[in-house]
């Protein structure tokens, strides 16, 4: 195996024996031959297309879905990886049979053979071998983009929203890769997967708010009652909606932990009684908060860390997330049945108390557009000098004390907005208001980080300004993994510049990408807090 696609990737090279998210060497490899079977099926579907034929839904799904599966912390089991490859391998041969021009397609393509040749095969496709590190860079930096889009259209697409145009983009632009494209043409790719996130991440917002209403400022409890609980993680409000209504008159409360946090914003699942609050912190933390919950867990997506044995059985998986020896909940005819975890819960103890209080979210741009007489007044006297966009990833690094360090000592004039799991370094602090507006302001999940480029670009019309960089905005954003990837390649294509990343740079970056990235966008490494300090906001 070889894998550097998420920023704890081991010693900033990348994973060679083991991943540091888990995976086996073996799901490792099974990951990439999947995606080198995918990125052949895009390449007939263009053809397909061209030919006068429409895609299917089913099939489209299958493409996103894929791509989906190999994001970090997702998927570590090797059947499931399996049952999937076969199904593109499949897929890709009828494609093929309904082509009228059969010939010039890559091995990608038309490869098909059976699973005693898959290890093998496995063994020889992962990160691409170029002799031109910066156009493998080029490729890595959109694929990763691509499968943080590809997750965001899975989310919309469950809830009832699609958009031909988008999937033919992304296919398009994953299947780029098996082309001969010049370090410049490559360049405007990786825009062009940014523009993609743009739209992408639009589609999710309208499919997210149709359905279950704008977020709105919400206080949410983070302490515990005494019925024991179901504890939903990862960031699908589908299943969100059917685990809260299955679940209701049980006897057992439902909690959310980590990305789901933000379902606590939303107007619709608030008619429900047993819907509680929030229980722990970011996704890094789930070894020992999941252990203290007592009650079983449901893992809608990412980010899954390999279980202890003591709660493993009360573990469950659903969609594309999977762990081996968990149980795992199937969609049947568009509908899930949480009858299982529902009574599992019943056998259990309510959760151990970690923390109490309250902590204030619900800022999407929406809300924050209500707001935006106050907020511009209180920029116009000076009561805000700054605002500074903290969103993306949390981990595990000790390093990433940084961002804890830096919103505490940022000025009283300063407002944080945010979104992703990142807010969990500083969202239980008191940081207190400017005027009545909280000093963070949580827009949501790591997707919803398109509110923030939504407000930003209000705030661009509303002071009358020809380019989004002289706003009193300022970006220091943390990445993991790639839903993170596609958010810094939307604020990209959108013109933002001058962002702080880290805690590392991408270890898939090459040294002549990242110096494109510095030219063109200013993007930075973080320094120490006091410099960053320094440069991003007393300058």
């Amino acid at each position: 195996m070889f894998c550097y696609q998420c920023q704890e990737t081991a010693k900033n090279t990348g994973c060679t024996k083991r991943g540091v998210c888990g995976k086996t060497n073996e799901v490792s490899n099974k990951q990439d031959l999947l995606i080198w079977n995918v990125k052949g099926l895009a390449e007939l579907l263009k053809s397909f297309r061209e030919e006068g034929n429409k895609v299917d839904r089913f099939t489209n799904e299958m493409v996103t879905s894929s791509l989906f599966i190999t994001i970090t912390n997702a998927n570590f089991d090797e059947e499931f990886i399996d049952n999937e490859i076969q199904e593109v391998i499949d897929k890709k041969m009828e494609i093929l049979n309904q082509l009228d021009q059969k010939d010039d397609f890559s091995e990608n393509a038309i490869w098909n053979e059976s699973m005693d040749q898959w290890k093998e095969k496995a063994e020889k496709v992962g990160v691409l071998e170029e002799e031109n590190e910066d156009l493998r860079s080029l490729k890595e930096l959109s694929l990763y983009g691509l499968k943080g889009a590809a997750a965001y259209m899975r989310h919309a697409n469950v809830l009832g929203h699609f958009d031909e145009k988008l999937d033919e983009k992304l296919q398009e632009l994953l299947q780029d890769s098996l082309k001969d494209y010049s370090v410049e043409e490559w360049i405007q790719k990786v825009m062009e997967t940014g523009q993609l996130g743009v739209d992408v991440m639009a589609l999710l917002d309208k499919a997210n708010t149709d359905k279950y209403g704008n977020p709105e400022i919400t206080e949410v409890n983070i302490g515990v009652g005494t019925r024991p609980g179901i504890l939903i993680s990862g960031h699908d409000l589908g299943d969100m909606e059917q685990l809260l209504e299955q679940s209701k008159d049980s006897g057992v409360d439902i909690y959310t932990h980590s990305e789901m946090l933000p379902a606590n914003y939303y107007p619709a699942f608030k008619k429900y009684d047993h819907f509680v609050g929030n229980y722990g912190n970011a996704w890094w933390k789930q070894r020992e908060e999941f252990e203290s919950f007592h009650g079983p867990i449901l893992m809608t997506t990412n980010c899954i860390v390999p279980p202890k044995d003591s709660y493993k059985d009360k573990l469950y998986t659903t969609g594309v997330a999977s762990y081996p020896g968990c149980p795992h909940i199937e969609e049947k005819e568009g509908k899930k049945d949480f009858t299982e975890i529902i009574e599992r819960a019943k056998e259990c103890e309510a959760p151990e108390e970690i923390e109490t209080g309250s902590i204030v979210g619900g800022f999407a741009h929406h809300q924050v557009f209500q707001l935006a007489d106050k907020i511009v007044e209180a920029v116009k006297t000076g009561a805000i000098k700054k605002f500074v966009v903290m969103g993306g990833c949390d981990g595990r690094q000790k390093g990433r004390n940084y961002y804890t360090e830096f919103a505490e000592q940022l000025p009283e004039d300063t407002v944080i907005l945010t979104a992703g799991c990142a807010k969990y370094r500083y969202n239980k602090l008191n940081l207190g208001d400017i005027g009545g507006i909280p000093r963070v302001l949580d827009a949501g999940q790591c997707n919803d980080s398109y509110s923030l480029a939504v407000i930003a670009m209000k705030l661009q019309e509303i002071f009358e300004m020809e380019d989004i960089n002289e706003l009193p905005i300022v970006y220091n954003i943390a990445w993991y993994e790639q839903k993170a990837v596609i958010v810094l390649l939307a604020l990209l294509a959108l013109g933002v510049k001058n962002i702080h990343l880290g805690p590392t740079l991408p270890a898939f970056l090459s040294p002549n990408v990242v110096e494109v990235l510095v030219d063109a966008f200013g993007i930075a490494p973080n320094g120490t807090v006091e410099e960053d300090m320094k440069e991003l906001i007393r300058n």
